[in-house]
């Protein structure tokens, strides 16, 4: 199968201002942020196999991302292991 043309893909950038779109797709370029959270009540924002164009603060594409797992928890269950993956500040629970 060939691979999607990569304009086609949903774009999208992580957080809501500029700075914070340039540092977590910093991470993302790292190898550092591989996973994310949203609130349940927004409901499905993904599925196993989409993949996703990440733009920076100015709104340029700097990385394709792929959904590889989907787990739904309540934030009291939210572990060391997804915080050390969600790749921010100290990559602790606390933080």
């Amino acid at each position: 199968m060939a691979e999607p043309e990569w304009r086609g893909l949903v774009h999208f950038s992580f957080g809501d201002r500029c700075e914070l779109a340039d540092k977590r797709a910093g991470l993302v370029l790292a190898g550092r942020k591989t996973a994310t959270c949203w609130p349940a009540r927004e409901g499905p924002k993904t599925r196993i196999g989409q993949r996703w164009v990440v733009r920076d603060g100015d709104g340029d594409a700097v990385a394709i991302i792929e959904t590889i797992a989907l787990e739904r928890r309540r934030c009291a269950d939210v572990d060391a292991a997804f915080a050390f993956d969600e790749g921010e500040g100290d990559r602790t629970l606390d933080y």
